[in-house]
């Protein structure tokens, strides 16, 4: 299996809410990834994604079916020569590779479009997985910040990982 990137579409609606419809998604995300996740949440997403040009929130596309989702979101201000990179995948497509190569073709996209010098993400503390797949695309641990998120009563630890511009041509 071999994941592309694409603009969400409402075909993808059914697919999205069986997907993004589980806890152990939404406990690595921001709560603005709703749990329980309904068909309302779903086409408000995609409306969502599809609202900038150019597109830069993208479903993760295995052989026509959308089994997650990646987006870059380059940032404002002084801050405005970095992205924020965001991802999740479908259960049960974890552990396949699919996540490390979706994150190589977003990660090329953000520097080919965007005039931005460094991509960053912010995993939680506990997702182990989600550090290493982004350790297998170059990316560093730039700062780890002790208990700063605060999601179902828990505080969990923050940790910073980034790519810079320069380095990626170099990996």
């Amino acid at each position: 299996m071999i994941p592309t990137l694409r603009p969400w579409n409402l075909q993808d609606l059914d697919q999205l809410v069986l997907f993004a419809n589980n806890w152990n998604i939404a406990k690595n995300l921001t709560d603005q990834f709703p749990n329980p996740y309904t068909r309302t949440h779903g086409m408000a997403f995609i409306e969502y994604a599809n609202l900038e040009s150019p597109v830069h929130i993208f479903a993760i596309d295995v052989n026509g079916i959308a089994i997650g989702g990646i987006g870059i979101h380059p940032q404002k201000d002084i801050y405005q020569k970095n992205a924020e990179l965001g991802y999740w995948l479908a259960e049960p497509y974890w552990g396949k590779g699919l996540a490390t190569a979706a994150i190589k073709l977003i990660v090329q996209f953000a520097f080919e479009h965007f005039d931005i010098e460094r991509i960053y993400a912010r995993p939680f503390g506990p997702n182990i997985a989600s550090q290493r797949i982004l350790e297998k695309n170059g990316f560093k641990l730039e700062a780890k910040l002790d208990k700063v998120f605060f999601k179902k009563g828990e505080f969990l630890d923050e940790l910073i990982y980034g790519l810079r511009r320069k380095d990626w041509k170099n990996f």
